[in-house]
């Protein structure tokens, strides 16, 4: 062999074994370090107020998720540009250890209806596990004298009535359109930061009908405070089994309703992605949360990563119907 020949073998064997090197240390070191995820407190933004359903899931999941990862999770409410601000912030998040719990039906609608948003919900958030689902309520301040969709409808053609939105663009906002192109309802939406907020104002009587998530606005309707005319479900709930569809009341094959599920910034690597995933489905499928949440409305209903992003990209494009026969657009 040539001295050539020689220097080049030799040459080729140090690249290997510095390849093989490298490929070791990186496979050794990722491993660690999904082993290690998370090294210090998690912090869980609900891009909305208190009491929503975002909120009381993620307030639910907390002390069990704690436990799971042996590290503090804060539930940091951060409401503002309907779910966006919040979003917004876990989008742009560089730590690893920021997530995000909201109703990803909400964020899928977000590309459609902003004209200028300032991040890609797509692009750089992942999905990590969907947690649950309840359907929206149609409820009205009792004083209101209307006990069915029907006559809510006949009622607002003769009367002002004012449309609690739990944020400009929500679902509840888009749904409670469908619902009015659908049955010929006439109502002006008046905007809130919350579901909440919503909420409080319907009781109050300062605004009249409100379509929310179950899981927030079920404990009104069972104390009182607010009458329910319809849930938008494909069937009945069997909590309110005398309660008929939104479906059933004119608006034919009308289903909508929240899903809450858990995202984190693109950066966060695969494997910490799964096991965080793992350890979210176990515990809220846990008997005693899984009870817990459907008695208040709220179903059970998971999705693995890679599910959850299928759904989200398919959420995405049939509200972008919506979005365009409604109209609406914001800055």
């Amino acid at each position: 062999m040539s001295m050539n020949a020689m220097k080049a073998r030799r040459r080729a064997l140090t690249l290997l074994a510095t390849a093989t090197a490298a490929t070791a240390l990186s496979l050794v070191t990722t491993g660690a370090w999904a082993q290690a995820w998370p090294t210090r407190p998690v912090r869980i933004i609900v891009p909305y107020t208190p009491g929503g359903s975002s909120d009381i899931i993620a307030r639910a999941i907390q002390p069990m998720l704690a436990e799971a990862l042996k590290q503090t999770i804060i539930i940091d409410n951060k409401p503002g540009a309907s779910g966006n601000l919040g979003a917004d912030a876990v989008a742009k998040a560089t730590d690893d250890h920021t997530l995000l719990m909201c109703d990803v039906t909400a964020l899928a609608i977000s590309p459609s209806l902003y004209t200028k948003l300032s991040f890609d919900p797509s692009k750089d958030l992942k999905g990590v596990a969907m947690l649950a689902y309840s359907p929206h309520m149609l409820v009205v301040h009792p004083s209101v004298p209307a006990n069915n969709l029907k006559e809510l409808v006949a009622l607002s053609k003769t009367t002002k009535i004012d449309f609690a939105v739990t944020a400009m663009g929500s679902a509840p906002h888009l749904a409670g359109f469908a619902v009015a192109a659908a049955t010929g309802a006439k109502w002006e939406y008046i905007p809130y930061k919350g579901g909440s907020q919503a909420v409080t104002d319907t009781i109050a009587g300062q605004t009249q009908v409100l379509m929310n998530g179950m899981l927030a606005t079920l404990p009104f309707v069972q104390n009182g405070k607010l009458k329910v005319l319809g849930v938008s479900k494909a069937t009945r709930v069997p909590l309110l089994p005398n309660v008929p569809t939104i479906a059933e009341q004119g608006a034919p094959g009308f289903e909508s309703g929240t899903w809450q599920g858990i995202l984190a910034p693109k950066s966060l690597p695969a494997d910490a992605v799964n096991k965080l995933s793992a350890e979210l489905v176990r515990i809220i499928r846990s008997p005693d949360l899984r009870a817990r949440l459907a008695s208040q409305g709220a179903e059970v209903n998971t999705m693995n990563p890679t599910e959850f992003n299928a759904f989200f990209a398919k959420e995405r494009q049939n509200w972008a119907g919506v979005v365009a026969k409604s109209g609406i657009k914001l800055d």
